[in-house]
């Protein structure tokens, strides 16, 4: 359905509300006007009973979702991987390592064995004897949870030409190589990969993303979208690295790549700090163990990276997690009054946050982190626990505050980052700093790019969900959040999902 407008949403209901409207699209991919069901058989030359028509039979129509971080081909690869993220100690690891790299039935043993979002960091992380004694013939690589460190023995040290010597734990930029050197494939079938992880997120409610993939990607987008790319809206960034290839091509923020009009290039990413994980995050305060993490990019070069980018017309999205890099990024954004925003935006000092709204920076927040990171803070700022996601108080500061999962770190699934941001609590545990919990109404908001309740004039990037997220009490936290089904997703007024009960009614309506 991917190339047909539909020109009427029939009998839908808007969040909160009881009443049925009808949506009207036109064909600039714009709301044309919502109206009470039934009330007009007529708009714009197009009756009613012969428009193309969804009939929604009083599911909730809403603005469509944004994940506002995404490596979106690290995201497609990486999410068919074996996970990791449930083993707890190194025995736990060890363990599933060992059920992965065994024989199967017909005697075929894994090539590598390449294992995604290990919670190292949470209890030591492994060594190479422990990664020997699974197997000393077969590689095996086990990715961190946040990507910023990965744990290998003996065999894949050699393959990935490490030194002999080199310790089983790489981080930060080894790491990042190795990652990309994992990821090498074909253009055709990273390409694969990418639209079927697309189609998924659509079937989500996903109308857009942010995609941070740590390449040169205006190729890989250029190609995309002239081979039918049409599911999401994307901003695809660029880093430093590439900034003057980017110039010379005569690019900016906002830029469009293709014809469809749905793939930009979007802000300038700089990576000031480490992560939590490997306990490079630059923090004010030292870790138990010792050091205050790494600082990447030096304020004053921050401070020059930002200037130009400004003069350039690039927005710039400042990857921070440490309080200390925060407040550095915070002080580069007010010398230089450069647009942006800060991603992550993890842990700040009470006297920082106000300091998003009052310049103008948005943060750029992944609420799964939390639930992730929760053993990590309370190992190494359990006395700064306040600080850590401060959500509410960054929104209350007036900051333009967004909803991301930084996939493949969380999984891309927008509604999994608004139940975290409403309960900020695992099933397992109480809520971390309740405080700071938003409600419904306020975490949709920060995922979406659109109004919750979407009028004339509006973007037609929407979905329809068989229930109303807003249902009950939206700022009530203690029952938890119960996600919604979605039924369709459109972008621009055209169809990039539909489930297939609406499919089929769609089909009995002639569309």
């Amino acid at each position: 359905m991917h190339d047909a407008a539909f020109q009427l949403i029939s009998g839908a209901r808007l969040p909160g509300s009881s009443g049925l409207v009808d949506a009207w699209l036109g064909g600039d991919g714009a709301i044309a006007a919502v109206t009470p069901a039934g009330a007009v058989t007529e708009h714009g030359g197009v009756a009613a009973a012969s428009a193309r028509t969804i009939p929604a039979d009083g599911r909730v129509l809403t603005s469509g979702l944004w994940d506002e971080h995404v490596h979106l081909g690290q995201w497609a690869q990486q999410s068919t991987r074996p996970d990791f993220g449930a083993a707890d100690s190194p025995a736990a690891a060890l363990a599933l390592a060992a059920e992965f790299v065994a024989a199967d039935a017909a005697g075929n043993a894994p090539a590598e064995l390449i294992g995604m979002r290990l919670r190292g960091g949470d209890w030591g992380g492994l060594t190479r004897e422990q990664l020997d004694s699974v197997s000393r013939d077969i590689p095996i690589v086990l990715v961190g949870l946040d990507l910023h460190g990965a744990w290998l023995n003996g065999a894949a040290l050699a393959r990935h030409g490490f030194h002999p010597d080199h310790p089983a734990h790489v981080v930060e930029d080894e790491c990042f190589a190795l990652v990309s050197e994992l990821d090498r494939v074909t253009d055709e079938a990273l390409d694969a990969a990418v639209d079927l992880a697309a189609q998924r997120a659509a079937a989500l409610g996903v109308v857009g993303v942010v995609d941070f993939e740590i390449r040169w990607s205006f190729d890989d987008w250029v190609r995309r979208e002239r081979g039918g790319f049409r599911a999401l809206r994307v901003e695809s960034a660029v880093y430093p690295e590439n900034l003057d290839r980017a110039l010379a091509l005569g690019l900016r923020s906002g830029s469009l790549i293709g014809e469809s009009g749905l793939v930009s290039v979007g802000p300038l990413k700089v990576i000031t700090d480490g992560s939590l994980g490997t306990r490079t995050a630059l923090c004010c305060d030292p870790y138990p163990g010792g050091g205050h993490g790494r600082e990447l990019v030096a304020p004053g070069e921050l401070a020059g990276l930002l200037t130009r980018a400004q003069r350039a017309g690039f927005w710039a999205a400042v990857h921070a997690i440490g309080d200390r890099a925060n407040a550095q990024a915070l002080d580069a954004f007010a010398a230089t009054g450069a647009t942006g925003r800060i991603e992550h935006a993890q842990l700040l000092r009470r006297s920082d946050v106000a300091r998003f709204g009052a310049l103008g920076v948005g943060a750029s927040v992944q609420p799964a982190h939390l639930l992730d990171d929760i053993p990590s803070m309370r190992a190494v700022w359990a006395d700064r626990a306040h600080g850590a996601f401060p959500l509410a108080s960054l929104v209350a500061s007036g900051a333009d505050v967004v909803l991301g999962s930084d996939a493949p770190v969380a999984p891309l699934d927008p509604w999994l980052a608004i139940a975290a941001a409403v309960t900020r609590a695992s099933d397992a545990g109480p809520a971390w700093v309740p405080e700071e919990r938003l409600g419904v109404a306020a975490a949709l908001a920060c995922s979406m790019r659109g109004p919750l309740v979407p009028g004339a004039g509006d973007r037609a990037d929407l979905v329809l969900l068989d229930s109303d997220p807003l249902a009950g009490a939206p700022d009530a936290h203690a029952a938890g959040f119960q996600r919604p089904a979605v039924a369709a997703t459109l972008v621009g007024g055209v169809p990039s999902h539909v489930a297939a009960d609406l499919a089929a009614a769609i089909a009995r309506n002639g569309a």
